[in-house]
């Protein structure tokens, strides 16, 4: 019995490590499909990548709540003149910690722009990224996004701190 028990424990284990694996292979493909998604000017396949009452805080200059506001961010005149002028939003893999149903991350985030007249691409921002995700029906959403430029602003480093001692980022 002694065995059976041993066994039953070890298969438990390797289990849970596989779904949080199975979770943060997930979070980075959702993470992955942002770029993509925003630079072909789909607004609504990059909204669908947050909840329904997900926020994007792209600090200081625009704060959107819901998906109707991010579609609005990638189908309006701002973003569109971006991208028919040569723009590549790459983002890093972040770093992920998954507490059950959620999980949070840090990332960096690049605008990459073409210059026609120089003929190259030149880095328009670094930003760092506070990430929040849920597991829903759907699987994995973003819940939160705060990305802010790497422009000396001690706030804006912050969000690149490590998570706190119980492993998860500091609430804000």
């Amino acid at each position: 019995m002694r065995e059976t028990d041993e066994l039953r424990t070890a298969v438990e284990m390797l289990a849970a490590k596989v779904r949080v694996l199975e979770d943060q292979i997930e979070i980075m493909q959702l993470v992955a499909q942002y770029g993509p998604a925003v630079d072909s000017g789909s607004g609504e396949a990059t909204a669908a990548l947050w909840t329904d009452d997900g926020t994007f805080d792209a600090a200081p200059h625009l704060r959107m709540r819901g998906r109707n506001d991010i579609t609005g961010m990638v189908h309006g005149d701002g973003h569109q003149s971006l991208i028919r002028n040569g723009c590549g939003h790459v983002l890093t893999v972040p770093h992920i910690v998954v507490d059950g149903d959620r999980a949070t991350g840090r990332s960096h985030a690049l605008n990459i722009r073409w210059d026609a007249d120089a003929d190259r691409f030149w880095v328009a921002r670094v930003s760092a990224n506070t990430w929040r995700w849920a597991r829903t029906p759907q699987g994995w959403r973003i819940t939160e996004r705060i990305n802010a430029n790497l422009d000396g602003t001690a706030e804006h480093r912050g969000l690149l701190a490590p998570p706190a001692t119980d492993g998860h980022l500091e609430d804000k």
